[in-house]
């Protein structure tokens, strides 16, 4: 009777992998990490979006004054 128990305890420490429980944790922990950085993704995609359009303006500003430089008029 002890030697199956002893048998026992032997191949359950030479089992490799993971419990459930820990998996499900890991699990909890990714969708908690994603939880708060899916908001942060998004607010920076909307802030670059608004430093391209003034990029754009500034560089539009630039090429009207270099035309009004070269023609001594605004384009239509």
């Amino acid at each position: 009777m002890l030697r199956k128990i002893g048998k026992a305890l032997q191949s359950k420490k030479n089992q490799k992998g993971f419990t459930l429980i820990e998996l499900m944790i890991v699990v909890a922990i990714i969708g908690i990490l994603a939880a708060i950085a899916i908001p942060q993704f998004a607010a920076y995609r909307a802030r670059a979006q608004n430093k391209a359009a003034q990029s754009d303006v500034r560089n539009l500003a630039t090429e009207l004054i270099a035309f009004n430089a070269d023609y001594q008029e605004f384009p239509n």
